[in-house]
């Protein structure tokens, strides 16, 4: 019953810090440099973007899409949507501002950093939501995300450290 609850303690602390791992790559940003391809925008309601197959069916809003493709032929496409005040904590209000930029440095054909935060997920729909978006020159060198850095450090350190936790209780019973 000991090595069950062992076993069991390392399953919860591996489960929690997995999450967490997963937090910390969602939440905080990261950036990508590419190209502005082209610019959309979508109505959409709480079921998605609005069609002859899905009519508007409560409130609705405008999202806009970023188009990209990078240097080696890698197109992705971000979601530019207000944050406002809800989670994640980016506080983000002008995405219309964003999207114009953006559009902008597309029509130049100009090499742009994309600062964004999320995933996508083609099954899904979900999309990569870009919060800022800036131009890049031959000297510039692309920002890294050091903030994650950092969190994923000290998630390896408490992983290690509660590792070390669990087998110094139990061996120590022994």
């Amino acid at each position: 019953m000991r090595k069950f609850f062992k076993y069991f303690l390392f399953i919860v602390v591996f489960l929690f810090h997995g999450f967490m791992f997963s937090v910390v790559n969602y939440v905080f940003p990261h950036y990508d440099v590419t190209r502005v391809t082209g610019v959309e925008v979508k109505r959409v309601d709480k079921d998605g973007p609005i069609t002859k197959s899905n009519p508007a069916d409560g409130p609705t809003r405008d999202v806009y899409y970023i188009n990209t493709q990078n240097d080696d032929g890698k197109i992705m496409v971000y979601r530019n949507e207000d944050t406002r005040w809800g989670f994640p904590f980016y506080f983000k209000f002008g995405s219309a501002n964003l999207q114009a930029e953006a559009q902008a440095l597309g029509n130049d054909n100009k090499l742009v950093q994309i600062k964004y935060y999320g995933w996508r997920i083609t099954m899904m729909d979900e999309y990569r939501n870009a919060t800022s978006i800036k131009e890049m020159t031959a000297d510039d060198t692309p920002s890294h995300p050091i903030v994650s850095w950092i969190f994923y450090a000290f998630l390896l350190a408490t992983l290690f450290l509660s590792i070390q936790f669990v087998r110094g209780w139990f061996d120590s019973e022994e």
